[in-house]
């Protein structure tokens, strides 16, 4: 099958079966589309090693069957490094609370939640105030809000450890 002609004889009737397979692989049809389109131009790219007079069903469907078990193959490799991603953020998020002092951990937890949440996710964690908003699931200048009142306690609780640690001196 060297050319366009031999192609459109031999695999073109064969794209409703594959619609329907692919349909029952995918569970879904803009998976099952693209599973189609990809074993089309698979088998158009590999059309040197088809021999006419073969059966083209039985090529083109192996062909849609390795398409799909590729795509979740991959898909099940990006889920595994989401969740080592995700794993790997919850263990740098408790990293930088292990990394505070006595007297800041306890001033920050004696915070109401709502500061507390806005401090963590903001200082602690590094999170945008977008990103913070989304995850508090509340307006960015309620976040800013937030952050102000909650860092403001956080210094009038700390500002006798910081005078004792050398971190701020006396007002002169």
């Amino acid at each position: 099958m060297q050319n366009q002609e031999h192609y459109n004889e031999e695999i073109l009737p064969c794209v409703p079966e594959l619609s329907r397979t692919a349909l029952r692989l995918a569970r879904g049809t803009a998976l099952a589309d693209d599973l189609v389109q990809e074993t089309l131009t698979r088998a158009w790219q590999a059309r040197a090693s088809f021999r006419p007079g073969t059966n083209a069903r039985a090529w083109t469907r192996r062909i849609l069957f390795n398409t799909y078990i590729n795509h979740y193959r991959k898909k099940k490799r990006e889920q595994e490094a989401f969740d080592e991603l995700r794993n790997a953020s919850r263990t740098s998020h408790r990293a930088a609370h292990d990394g505070l002092g006595d007297e800041v951990a306890a001033a920050l937890r004696a915070l109401r939640p709502e500061f507390r949440a806005a401090v963590e996710l903001v200082d602690l964690r590094d999170l945008s105030y977008q990103d913070a908003a989304d995850q508090l699931a509340c307006p960015v200048g309620t976040v800013m809000s937030r952050l102000h009142r909650g860092r403001k306690r956080l210094r009038s609780a700390l500002e006798g450890y910081a005078l004792d640690q050398g971190v701020i001196r006396r007002a002169a």
